[in-house]
């Protein structure tokens, strides 16, 4: 090789060294520089940024979308950052980092969050404050933790108001339920011919066993109820379809005060009674051993729960459509189904436990049956209304309260003019 062939070949090696540097160089920058540019969850705005976090599966989410879409063109200069969290792990440690950071659980969709604040779920009156804290960032005002944003109740600790109302209103619609005509006029009959046999521990025995089948079966049907509404809230005329259930209900409940037993009815049909009657009466045989009569009382109960569900149907679907308006699912809403459960036998825990003690107990007649229709008419007909026309009313416990107060009132007053008129 000669010398100009040598030079030449070094030229070319160096050229290929000095590109295959280059080029290396600029794999590095583009390397620093992606690390470096922001995700569209942190970019960094002139503005406020709203994040949102939301999942396909969420009817909830789905229902507030078109709501968080149009912020934007309504608030200039707010930006608004939606993460889907179903199709991808690539937000949840971001979901879980700013959740902890502003004291909430990163385990609930819909959760929304500016500046230091969070919310979750979605209501008419959560959607008026996030509206009311990007006017106040947008006006140049910074916003502040919420402080006051936690009640402190007995046993349960701090709980969010939010959870606090649905909590509230779980308790109101579950007791007045629990006044149930049917459930209680079964009770009765039952406790009262068992406790013929004289056995106190025959009536604890059938009474325990009647009352957590009741339980276990009510329980399945309200869960499988609110698993079909959950999803069907995201269809905006569901929410008037519950509430004209509602009040239908509510209307023959109230008929049923003044015509008992006429035209249309959702109490135990005349024709089941005698069949009933007859498994009660199975229950007094002597004969019969602990296993047995804890059987045949499951059967029973199981039978009577199934011929109940049109007397009893009413506040459940009542109540599980106000559940999936709120977007409360998952273990909030187990633990407030085993809360109704409970109210719901409160009553009939009270029969019960007279009936154990005192090895006595009175039957329930037409008249306190047209009693407890009225009462129970009145107040799903007031929630039927709140629900169509006003649900940030029962948005608070003295809202709850409020609403259920003057319904029982005012069955109350007609109570006591019926009577009057009747006794005039």
């Amino acid at each position: 090789m000669n010398t100009a062939d040598l030079h030449s070949t070094r030229a070319d090696n160096l050229r290929h060294r000095l590109a295959k540097a280059l080029a290396g160089l600029w794999l590095m920058l583009a390397l620093v520089l992606s690390s470096l540019t922001p995700t569209q969850a942190d970019t960094p705005a002139d503005g406020p940024v709203l994040h949102v976090f939301w999942s396909l599966g969420c009817p909830v989410c789905i229902r507030q979308k078109a709501w968080t879409e149009g912020l934007e063109a309504r608030f200039p200069g707010l930006r608004v950052v939606e993460m889907e969290l179903s199709h991808s792990d690539r937000f949840h440690a971001l979901f879980q980092e700013m959740a902890d950071a502003r004291g909430v659980s990163a385990a609930y969709v819909p959760t929304l969050m500016l500046g230091p604040r969070a919310w979750v779920g979605d209501t008419p009156a959560q959607r008026a404050r996030i509206e009311a804290a990007i006017a106040s960032m947008l006006a140049g005002e910074e916003l502040t933790p919420d402080t006051n944003n936690s009640l402190r109740l007995p046993l349960l600790g701090e709980i969010d108001p939010t959870a606090a109302s649905v909590l509230g209103l779980t308790v109101l619609i579950a007791f007045v339920d629990g006044f149930n005509p049917c459930s209680v006029w079964v009770l009765t009959m039952l406790l009262g011919m068992v406790i013929a046999s004289g056995s106190r521990k025959r009536v604890a025995v059938v009474g325990i066993s009647f009352l957590l089948t009741t339980a276990l079966i009510y329980g399945a049907f309200i869960a499988g109820l609110f698993s079909v509404l959950a999803f069907a809230f995201a269809l905006p005329w569901v929410r008037w379809a519950v509430a004209l259930f509602a009040l239908g209900f509510g209307l023959v409940s109230i008929k049923d005060y003044f015509w008992y037993g006429r035209g249309i009815t959702f109490s135990i049909p005349e024709g089941q009674k005698p069949g009933i009657y007859q498994r009660l009466r199975r229950l007094r045989q002597q004969d019969m051993s602990t296993p047995a009569l804890i059987g045949a009382t499951v059967v029973m109960a199981a039978g009577i729960a199934v011929v109940e569900l049109p007397c009893t149907a009413g506040f459940p679907v009542v109540w599980s459509g106000i559940l999936a308006d709120r977007g409360v699912g998952g273990g909030g809403f187990a633990g407030l189904l085993a809360v109704y459960v409970l109210i719901y036998l409160s009553v009939e825990l009270i029969i019960f436990a007279v009936a154990v003690a005192g090895m006595s107990l009175g039957r329930m007649g037409e008249q306190h049956g047209r009693a407890l229709k009225l009462l129970g008419g009145a107040v799903m007909v007031a929630l039927a209304g709140a629900l169509a026309l006003r649900p940030g009313l029962m948005e608070d416990l003295t809202g709850s309260m409020m609403l259920f107060g003057a319904a029982l009132g005012l069955a109350v007053l007609v109570m006591l003019a019926h009577r009057l008129k009747a006794s005039g």
